[in-house]
């Protein structure tokens, strides 16, 4: 599965246990319809995790467009209520970078591999 989407933020990375990291993002996704004759457009908010490796977390920057290829995944878990609940959640495996982020320098620190796209690098 495939989705094109905008970054809404820039990326996190949280522990999951002592030795396993995974990279978080949101993307926001249009979808343009015609209703009754007038153009429309709805935007979902997708939550992806990216389990590959957290080197990419710098690159994915609020404002940016990504094609993202992976699945769809249900987790479920318990409000602080109580209550049992469910949500969907998109496992990226392949990251490709449509455009630059919105940032002036867009170029993490340290990085010294001139040419090599981030896709090219972490996929």
């Amino acid at each position: 599965m495939e989705i094109t989407g905008r970054l809404v933020a820039d990326a996190t990375v949280r522990a999951v246990n002592a030795d396993k990291n995974v990279t978080g993002f949101r993307v926001a996704v249009n979808r343009n319809y015609k209703s009754q004759g007038e153009q429309k457009q709805e935007t979902a908010f997708v939550d992806c995790t990216y389990w590959r490796g957290e080197g990419i977390a710098p690159y994915l920057t609020k404002g940016m467009v990504v094609q993202l290829s992976g699945f769809m995944t249900a987790e479920a878990w318990v409000s602080r209520d109580g209550e049992p609940m469910a949500g969907l959640r998109f496992r990226t495996e392949e990251i490709n970078m449509l455009t630059r982020s919105g940032k002036q320098d867009d170029k993490p620190a340290g990085n010294k591999k001139q040419g090599l796209r981030p896709s090219e690098q972490f996929n």
